[in-house]
């Protein structure tokens, strides 16, 4: 494998917020609710989407824009509480979202640790010591950046332009950068950890 590739990690929507009510509700009616109780579901990008809103959309697109995975292997991944890394077009329907939601996003829950650290094993393997693991989500708490740099080391790396910007600039800057094709700075741990200090 040559070096250079770049895969995506994007944080989840927040399974237990307002909006994520409107589709776990009983009495949920929109053409979103309705396909999460159908046979064919729907999907952890589209449905994380309209959880998020702004944040989740940029993500994705900027993703998707920038990604150079190795070959088999899918450049932009989903953290699913519960379930690990997924791709943003895996399936779920309204009893798998509600066990997503069922798990919290805390660092000391191996319920969460376990599958994500599980996944992040199983892609490191697949990389180079040269590939970059990029975090797109929250760099200034333990949830995300603690259980992956157990696991993927170096090659973990976060957005420099994330440093002092809430969750709706960073995904207002993301579209832009998705439509412009402007890449982000991206730094490793050991830089975060001094800009942040």
């Amino acid at each position: 494998m040559s070096p250079g590739h770049q895969i995506f990690l994007l944080s989840p929507a927040n399974c237990a917020g307002k909006r994520a009510g409107f589709l776990l509700r009983r009495e949920a009616r929109s053409a979103l609710a309705q396909r999460l109780r159908s046979d064919a579901g729907a999907t952890i990008g589209e449905v994380f989407t309209f959880m998020s809103g702004l944040y989740f959309r940029g993500k994705l697109a900027y993703a998707l824009a920038f990604a150079k995975p190795p070959d088999g292997c899918g450049g932009v991944q989903v953290i699913v509480p519960g379930r690990g890394l997924c791709t943003p077009e895996t399936g779920v329907d309204l009893a798998g979202l509600r066990a997503i939601a069922r798990v919290p996003v805390d660092p000391g829950d191996p319920r969460y640790t376990g599958p994500l650290q599980r996944d992040a094993a199983r892609l490191a393997e697949r990389l180079h010591p040269t590939d970059a693991v990029v975090l797109l989500g929250s760099i200034a708490t333990a949830k995300y950046v603690e259980p992956l740099r157990e696991v993927l080391g170096p090659r973990l790396r976060f957005p420099q332009e994330f440093i002092g910007r809430g969750d709706m600039s960073r995904g207002a800057l993301m579209l832009r950068c998705a439509a412009e094709a402007r890449e982000l700075t991206y730094v490793d741990s050991e830089s975060l950890r001094s800009t942040l200090q």
